[in-house]
């Protein structure tokens, strides 16, 4: 296949210092060898593949020796070309660089029916009309890309962004009334650990004069009981002393 541009693609003939060599097309990608001959790179590469010489002057060639010949190809890319589609009748000329920008919204492109089953391509300007006729347009997918099959009748009537809306505004309702039963209960768990901590405070000062009033009752007994034993020493029976 050819590496260069179709000369008869141009709105007139291109200069022979822009044809390549090898295809003998405008170049494509331009690259230059170390022997200043220029050549579309795909050509090129297919060149050498085969052979290491330059296609014109047969010198050795390295392929990390070719260089881009970038300003060459903004030159080529500001010449005036045709529409593809100019035998359609699309009398448009455009630089080079903006065709394909031109093909994405030429009326004489052909473009595949959107109907389910239909096989036709017709020109982009003809399509609008030919949707209308086309046979198989009884059913046909939401063209806003809900992905839903719809009749005739449907199709007067459907709304898909509505129904999202509604869909989505019946879920955002769902939610806030999920959000507000959800902080009913954590207030309620709120309040009833309040409540238990309050409790086991409580309980923890019980259990701190429980356990004062057990370790004071020892107390009091060993106490008494010192004092008992005191007062029979001192009241007892005296010893007898003899006497001389």
């Amino acid at each position: 296949m050819s590496g260069g541009y179709d000369v008869n693609l141009f709105a007139s003939p291109p200069d022979c210092n822009f044809l390549c060599s090898v295809c003998h097309g405008v170049l494509k990608r331009p690259v230059r060898l170390p022997c200043s001959h220029i050549f579309c790179k795909k050509c090129i590469l297919q060149w050498l593949a085969r052979q290491k010489t330059c296609p014109c002057c047969r010198k050795e060639v390295k392929r990390k020796k070719m260089v881009h010949v970038n300003k060459l190809r903004k030159t080529i890319g500001r010449l005036e070309v045709k529409c593809k589609n100019a035998e359609a009748g699309c009398l448009v000329t455009c630089p080079l660089a903006h065709r394909k920008g031109h093909q994405d919204s030429c009326p004489f492109e052909l473009m595949a029916c959107p109907n389910e089953g239909c096989m036709s391509r017709v020109p982009r300007g003809a399509l609008a009309e030919h949707r209308q006729h086309c046979q198989h347009s009884a059913h046909q997918r939401c063209p806003l890309g809900c992905g839903a099959t719809l009749g005739p009748a449907e199709r007067a009537n459907h709304n898909c962004y509505r129904e999202l809306r509604e869909a989505w505004c019946q879920r955002q309702d769902r939610s806030r009334t999920l959000v507000l039963c959800l902080l009913r209960r954590m207030r309620k768990v709120h309040r009833t650990t309040n409540l238990i901590r309050r409790q086991l405070a409580q309980l923890g000062d019980f259990l701190e004069e429980d356990d004062a009033l057990l370790l004071g009752a020892p107390q009091e007994e060993a106490e008494a009981g010192l004092g008992s034993s005191t007062g029979a020493e001192v009241g007892g029976p005296k010893a007898k002393v003899p006497c001389n």
